[in-house]
């Protein structure tokens, strides 16, 4: 029977299917770090107590990009190219989703409005994070090899996202609600055409990998076109909701370090 967990193991147990796996997660989460380390050094003025939960975020995803590298060298296997199709982040920053590397490579300090782009786009894409490492979680929680290190990113993400319910919701008490609103769909939507497009990438490349047969292959397809077609008639909604989280507070610490894995 074809589950979420049965793909996840065939994929886990091959070698090569591993490797590109964990470069694929290894290289988002890397320049996810690069991408808050710039906006913490360029917090304007008026947020910049901010700064550090930015930094911390930054942390985490460095953080994460370190525990995927020591996967793939506790198996013995070294990273591969990330093929361009299935780069999450690049193709979100292509579509405009975000704030521009350009912006983030200069010297000129962020704007509110820029602080307000980048917390929505990251409350879009953490409820993704969050989703994929709960299943992850539910599944491989247990694992030998790989139980830590889920249970540590799927925390860590879980935090990300009540941060940015916790600050978006500060801002819009401050008079930019609508402006969040705003962002927050627009980026819902692209992010879910991404997602499906990158969905189909990835499973192209490990059903090559695999040799997954045709009808196998299709059946997955028609999976991802499927989700695709509920998150674009009525899924993305969840993703632009705004609510106190549970969580307060949650990137109000430092970093937690990455797990040894001998």
């Amino acid at each position: 029977m074809l589950s979420a967990k049965s793909l996840f193991q065939e994929i886990l147990d091959n070698d090569e299917s591993f490797r590109l796996f964990c470069s694929i997660a290894a290289g988002g989460e890397s320049q996810g770090g690069w991408e808050n380390a710039r906006i913490a050094a360029l917090v304007p003025e008026s947020e910049r107590g901010l700064a550090p939960k930015i930094t911390r975020h930054g942390a985490d995803e460095d953080k994460h990009g370190r525990i995927f590298n020591a996967l793939m060298k506790k198996r013995g296997v070294e990273p591969v190219p990330v093929p361009p199709e299935t780069d999450y982040t690049m193709l979100l920053e292509k579509r405009g989703i975000g704030l521009a590397h350009d912006k983030l490579k200069s010297d000129e300090p962020l704007t509110v409005q820029d602080i307000v782009v980048y917390l929505s786009h990251s409350r879009v894409t953490e409820q993704r994070a969050s989703e994929q490492m709960e299943l992850l979680r539910k599944h491989f929680a247990d694992h030998p090899d790989l139980g830590r290190a889920v249970r540590m990113i799927s925390h860590d993400e879980d935090n990300h996202l009540a941060y940015c319910h916790e600050e978006l919701l500060r801002f819009a008490a401050q008079g930019h609600g609508r402006a969040i609103q705003r962002t927050l769909r627009e980026c819902a939507l692209a992010e879910i055409r991404i997602y499906r497009d990158v969905s189909l990438a990835v499973m192209d490349h490990m059903g090559r990998i695999l040799g997954w047969p045709w009808a196998k292959a299709a059946v997955l397809a028609a999976g991802i076109h499927a989700v695709y077609a509920w998150e674009r008639l009525a899924g993305w909604r969840r993703m632009v909701s705004l609510k106190m989280p549970e969580r307060r507070d949650a990137l109000g610490g430092p970093a937690t370090s990455a797990p040894e894995f001998a």
